[in-house]
């Protein structure tokens, strides 16, 4: 019963792994290769190669050292780089950007007309 739970446990784990390996594959891709270069950031191929490999070795290699490393790189996509590119992009994620032109960081510059 308690080796059925450890490998319960332990499929959630793998499972966690990959749906973020997935999607930071995903936002690598969506973002424009300027995006990286005006970051400072490898280029686009470079992080797409990478989190291939990340998704790859968690689907088809059951090595948790190489899936480690995978995990690894997805966080440093999500820590360092994905801020940086939206930083540079202008834009915040996913979300659509509402409001007039006028709209500073904190509401409107227009005093709320």
């Amino acid at each position: 019963m308690l080796m059925t739970a450890v490998g319960g446990v332990m499929w959630l784990i793998f499972t966690a792994m990959l749906a973020l390996a997935i999607v930071a594959f995903v936002m690598a891709a969506i973002f424009r290769e300027d995006a990286y270069r005006a970051a400072d950031k490898q280029n686009k191929g470079f992080w797409l190669i990478i989190l291939g490999i990340a998704v790859a070795v968690n689907l088809f290699v059951p090595m948790l050292f190489l899936q480690l490393a995978g995990l690894v790189a997805t966080i440093v996509f999500f820590v360092d780089v994905r801020p940086a590119l939206q930083q540079v992009s202008g834009g915040k994620g996913f979300r659509r950007r509402r409001g007039s032109s006028s709209d500073g960081p904190y509401g409107p510059w227009n005093g709320g007309r």
